[in-house]
């Protein structure tokens, strides 16, 4: 019975805490009851205001460009896709089940022999992100299966030693620093055949050392990167939620201040280390573990009071959950322009950055729906960048039309519902000093009327300015209502509200 008794206490302990883990990502963050004297927590002040976390706030749109020996079978295998057995792009080494090819992951492991990606042309990538509209991009220099995009001297499963052998990481952040676009690197620290990884926490001596052994390793890896390709600006780290890692909180947080300290100003999400509790993210204080909340991988808050002012991204697939590269998009539903441009801008709405992911093949070349998603993007993003970068949240009443983002006394409404009557009405709140004086499309410069409207709604707390649309306007995609701030013509009348 007390056997049992200790099952269900830990199973509930273990639902428990799988709730209040997803639940930071899908709402309102718990605040802990009670302030804990913790010694593993933040290493860095909240909200820093150095050049290169401000600079990060500006970015707006970002890329992330997942490649690796996972480009070439591009989702699947002899006629198998991840639909019909097989593990996702990046993930299909642990493929395994009555599906998988006979000694799968040795077949896997030797695919680095034919990695040899004559199409591979940083210049035209960069180029590409460049007329996109991208600041900033993420780039996978070693994925889950340990494989590295760069001539590790602490591996010989990298570039090195395949047909290609040329240090791929160096040409794409310089070709992309070359365009005036920061680099941050992606890092796993799981690595699936590595000898000396392991999930579990270590039991004995033996696997202590074992462990340790990864540990030093894993160090090495990351302290080359910043010796060999100094210019870039963080870390993106993946790979981090094993009881193996997660216990070596010691050894992480003396990392990441060795790290920091090697490179001033590096940015480090918070998906890189937990405290001694095993908080990962946010401490047990609720405080977070990095300069920016690293948890909106394919999901955006659906309110700005969930963040609690903290610097995010949100990272985001064109099909679902597809990083690696997919030779098959039919039968999926792939993400349009307008449903990538309307998840910037509720990013952006909000504070944070959004990063588009792109998978290229095999031989180096992005999927030609990716080209006309960057084309379409970058389109819009030349008329209507400014609404974009350098923006901040504007603390309004959320509209319907769209999202407000803005620019010191310049207020931007992007329109992705466009009102029938061609009257775009903003609310505001009474008690603001600035109100709209003035409107202008950017998609063409014309000036727009504005009035105000107060339509004397019963204890309502806001105003109502009305921008009146051209009638004739043609577009088929969002625009953008540029809006001067300035101080009301006019008080507000004061009516009386109905006795309830």
């Amino acid at each position: 019975m007390k056997r049992l008794l200790k099952t269900s206490c830990l199973l509930i302990s273990l639902l428990s805490f799988g709730i209040n883990t997803q639940a930071q990502w899908t709402g309102p963050k718990a605040k802990p009851s009670e302030k804990k004297v913790i010694k593993y927590g933040p290493i860095v002040p909240k909200h820093r205001t150095d050049a290169a976390m401000e600079a990060f706030r500006d970015y707006g749109l970002g890329q992330f460009i997942h490649w690796g020996l996972y480009a070439i079978p591009g989702n699947e295998w002899e006629g198998v896709s991840a639909r019909g057995g097989a593990a996702a792009s990046e993930w299909i080494r642990t493929w395994g089940g009555p599906t998988a090819p006979k000694d799968w992951k040795k077949t896997y492991d030797n695919l680095y022999k034919q990695f040899n990606p004559k199409d591979f042309n940083p210049v035209a990538w960069a180029k590409q992100a460049k007329v996109m509209g991208v600041k900033y991009m993420i780039f996978t220099t070693k994925h889950h299966d340990g494989f590295a995009l760069w001539p590790t001297k602490y591996s010989d499963y990298n570039i090195s030693k395949t047909p290609y052998k040329r240090d791929i990481v160096k040409q794409v952040v310089d070709a992309y620093t070359a365009e005036g676009i920061d680099v941050f690197l992606y890092f796993s620290v799981l690595e699936w055949n590595n000898p000396d990884y392991m999930g579990k926490a270590p039991k004995d001596e033996t696997e202590k050392k074992k462990f340790d052994r990864f540990l030093q390793y894993t160090r090495n890896q990351l302290l080359e990167l910043l010796d060999n390709y100094p210019q870039i600006k963080g870390f993106w780290f993946d790979g981090t939620w094993d009881q193996s890692w997660i216990q070596a909180y010691d050894f992480t947080y003396n990392l990441e201040k060795e790290l920091r300290e090697k490179h001033p100003g590096l940015i480090i999400g918070s998906r890189f280390r937990n405290d001694e509790n095993g908080k990962r993210h946010f401490d047990s204080n609720g405080e977070l573990l990095g300069d920016y909340e690293q948890g909106w991988e394919r999901k955006l808050p659906k309110e700005y009071e969930w963040l609690n002012g903290n610097d995010w991204d949100a990272v985001m697939t064109i099909p679902p959950n597809g990083w690696g590269y997919m030779k098959d998009w039919s039968g999926l539903y792939t993400k349009t322009a307008d449903d990538l441009l309307d998840m910037l801008m509720q990013s952006v709405s909000m504070g944070g950055n959004f990063v588009l992911n792109f998978g290229p093949d095999g031989q180096g070349k992005m999927h030609p729906g990716e080209d006309k998603l960057a084309n379409e993007i970058g389109d819009w993003m030349k008329i209507n960048g400014e609404a974009v970068y350098g923006v901040k949240h504007a603390d309004f009443p959320v509209s319907k039309l769209g999202y407000f983002t803005q620019k010191d006394s310049t207020l931007y409404l992007s329109v992705f519902n466009r009102p029938v009557s061609n009257i775009a009405r903003i609310a505001i709140p009474k008690k603001s000093t600035q109100v709209p004086v003035g409107a202008s499309l950017l998609i063409n410069d014309q000036r727009l009327e504005v009035h105000r409207a107060d339509i004397g709604l019963d204890l309502d707390k806001n105003m109502y300015y009305d921008i009146i649309l051209p009638s004739d306007l043609q577009t088929n995609r969002a625009f953008v209502i540029k809006m001067t701030l300035g101080t009301p013509k006019a008080k507000t009348d004061k009516l009386m509200d109905a006795k309830m």
